[in-house]
């Protein structure tokens, strides 16, 4: 099961993440319209709610204590409040920008410091919040692997790295973005290992499937080499069952058949890569397993609907949400 974890959550890779320390007296009300594909909310002290949907619908607001965790799924909006209905104050547009209901700009008026904003420098709530601004940043099987909104409680989940994310982020060093970017990944991990291993967690199929010997070899096998020229027999042969068992049970477990898994995992690895600076098509294409920068677009155009070229600026413009 570490394995299926650690290979997925492999996908985790905050680049200049958006962090900050949110420190908030009531009322106070927070409207997060930033289109991020993932966002880690912590409480570190006091207390908040945690409103997913449309504005003034509180049907699902969810309470949240000091010690416990939200992952956000998005792009939908939310809103975080000391009272489910305390009208939004504030509105965070994509890239942090915070403006107030009317469009004015609070980011003067409401910093605190080294990445510190809020109402009240000593108010009674204290927020650590980390969001992934990129989609490219999470992979997109393990974002459709999540529920709008993931909660832990402290009871069942108490990490040393939301206090070691509380005392660094307001730090001001050298290399303290990727220090904390790296933290944000750990803490992303860790929440979902803790949440996977719950009695009522509905797992992801790719987890699942780790319990089937044969089908774990070969995910094993697909994400540690998927460059490898594998086929179905290749892959069975490795795990120790005929072809014909390991296509059925592969497909029973996962949904898919394992060359469609495969083809989807180099995609996802030839998304991320795109996005490197200095990264050629043709070298993306190799590492990732495809005999030619034309096979690789064709693939990755039928299967994405936008070209690599496409896809890159996409990644640099903010876009591709």
């Amino acid at each position: 099961m570490d394995n299926a974890l650690g290979s997925l959550l492999d996908g985790p890779r905050a680049r200049g993440a958006f962090l900050i320390k949110a420190v908030l007296a009531p009322p106070w009300s927070v409207r997060v319209r930033d289109e991020a594909p993932l966002t880690a909310v912590c409480v570190a002290r006091g207390d908040a709610w945690l409103v997913p949907g449309d504005e003034g619908d509180t049907a699902g607001a969810i309470r949240l204590t000091a010690g416990d965790l939200a992952l956000v799924r998005g792009p939908d909006p939310y809103t975080v409040a000391d009272d489910p209905v305390t009208p939004p104050q504030a509105v965070i547009r994509p890239g942090g920008c915070s403006v107030a209901a009317d469009g004015t700009d609070l980011c003067e008026e409401m910093d605190l410091g080294v990445r510190t904003w809020g109402n009240a420098p000593d108010g009674p709530t204290t927020l650590i919040i980390g969001t992934y601004q990129l989609r490219g940043e999470i992979t997109g099987r393990l974002l459709q692997a999540l529920p709008p909104v993931l909660t832990l409680r402290r009871g069942e989940w108490n990490s040393p790295l939301v206090p070691l994310l509380d005392a660094e982020i307001a730090r001001d060093e050298p290399g303290q973005e990727v220090i904390l970017d790296r933290l944000l990944d750990l803490l992303v991990i860790d929440a979902l290992r803790t949440w996977y291993a719950r009695p009522d967690a509905t797992a992801p199929a790719w987890y699942r499937a780790h319990g089937d010997p044969a089908v774990a070899q070969a995910l094993r096998l697909i994400h540690d080499h998927p460059a490898h020229p594998w086929t179905v027999a290749g892959l069975a042969a490795k795990a120790g069952v005929s072809r014909a068992a390991l296509a059925r049970r592969f497909g029973a477990l996962m949904g898919e058949p394992p060359m469609t898994y495969l083809t989807a995992r180099r995609l996802d690895l030839a998304a991320d890569l795109l996005r490197e600076p200095d990264a050629t098509l043709e070298s993306v294409a190799r590492r990732v397993g495809y005999g030619s920068a034309f096979a690789l677009s064709t693939a990755f155009k039928r299967e994405r609907g936008v070209s690599p070229s496409v896809h890159r600026v996409q990644g640099r413009d903010g876009g591709g949400r």
